[in-house]
């Protein structure tokens, strides 16, 4: 049997009797984050809840009996959390990521796969576009970077595009990715190679879902929650006008989150979302300056601040050009690399993993079709409409 926990001390550390519960309570019918706390609070530990759970769902109505997750199966799920290198915090544990805690419907158990140390570090989240421009990754790579230098953790949510730019950039300095599904399901499975970095560089991978859990839609939203949940502040580099980094920015506001946007072409619909945001009062970023000036408040820690101007000098090294076949992906990819900002054919090379000869064939096709344009420094552009 459970015993309540003292309201009076600060943590707890749940026993194992008590986690098991938990769970069991967590994965029951129609028991969400909100109803959670409000069983335990009203009845004190999880197991009276679960006692409660059937009654109080035919006194609300119920047209069947409500299912109860039984002790075999969150005995089943916390032996493959513990198989799979992970395992669960509890919202009242030392070592659960502070804002998030203090976040409307946080979840009452975090799966976390890594270093948990990096939850209590100060943290930035950044999430924008799968289909970015290269304008779009190369400003989140370099934000990711000096964020990180400045012992800021970057976290996203591991899709392709911005997310894929901010965690890579951020490898060295520790990342948090976010799953939309269990901790074992790399979403997308092109991404599997980055969730291992993520881990061998102390980042952390952490979810609310099951292990083994296939992300459905809807669960996207509750994902977008928590990387919101675990940062003081959310980037937003290229969004369009309805797409999931909005409902992040949307969700950083109700949660009194500071909200930043990276303002782009009003010719290209990834930028028609952030340009938006910008309207409606997010912070302008074009810099780090820019986002160490809005966090600076918030860190008591910071006393005048300095920053530096120093440019990303990355180099790539061209192979020798030769016509090349390009398979109908691989096109596809370079020209939604491409945006009316005009880019550097070796970014476009470097970020599509493209051979030279390839994005040189897809832009003379574009060129040859009236859909490019060509500017001064090597650089190209997608002319729209």
């Amino acid at each position: 049997m459970d015993q309540p926990l003292d309201p009076g001390k600060r943590y707890f550390s749940l026993s194992d009797d008590q986690r098991l519960n938990w769970l069991r309570l967590i994965r029951s019918q129609n028991v969400g984050p909100a109803t959670f706390r409000d069983l335990i609070s009203h009845y004190g530990t999880a197991s009276a809840a679960i006692d409660a759970l059937p009654e109080l769902a035919l006194r609300g109505g119920a047209a069947a009996r409500i299912k109860v997750c039984t002790v075999e199966d969150a005995e089943r799920e916390l032996v493959k959390c513990a198989d799979a290198g992970a395992r669960y915090i509890a919202m009242g544990e030392a070592d659960y990521p502070p804002l998030l805690r203090n976040a409307d419907q946080c979840p009452p158990l975090l799966c976390v796969k890594g270093k948990s140390e990096i939850l209590s570090r100060k943290a930035v989240a950044m999430v924008g576009s799968r289909n970015a421009s290269i304008s779009g990754m190369k400003l989140a790579q370099r934000l990711s970077n000096q964020l990180g230098e400045a012992d800021y953790a970057v976290v996203s949510g591991l899709a392709r595009g911005i997310d894929t730019a901010a965690h890579k950039a951020a490898l060295e300095h520790g990342t948090i990715a976010v799953f939309a599904g269990g901790v074992d399901y790399v979403f997308p499975e092109e991404n599997r190679e980055l969730a291992g970095e993520i881990l061998d560089h102390g980042g952390a991978v952490v979810s609310e879902m099951p292990i083994g859990w296939q992300p459905r839609s809807k669960d996207f939203p509750r994902r977008n929650r928590i990387i919101t949940g675990l940062a003081s502040a959310v980037i937003v580099v290229e969004a369009a006008k309805r797409s999931g980094s909005l409902i992040t920015a949307r969700l950083a506001n109700e949660m009194g989150r500071l909200v930043l946007a990276v303002p782009g072409s009003p010719l290209d619909p990834r930028s028609e979302g952030t340009n938006g945001l910008i309207k409606q009062g997010a912070t302008l970023v074009t810099a780090i300056e820019d986002v160490l000036d809005a966090l600076a408040p918030l860190d008591p820690t910071v006393e005048n601040r300095t920053h530096g101007a120093d440019e990303d000098d990355n180099t790539y090294e061209s192979e020798p050009l030769a016509p090349e076949n390009t398979d109908e992906r691989l096109r596809q990819a370079i020209i939604s690399a491409l945006g009316p900002s005009p880019s550097e054919i070796d970014d476009i090379i470097r970020f599509t993993g493209a051979t030279p000869g390839q994005v040189q064939l897809v832009l003379m096709e574009l060129d040859l079709a009236g859909r490019l344009e060509r500017h001064a420094g090597n650089r190209v552009s997608l002319q729209l409409g």
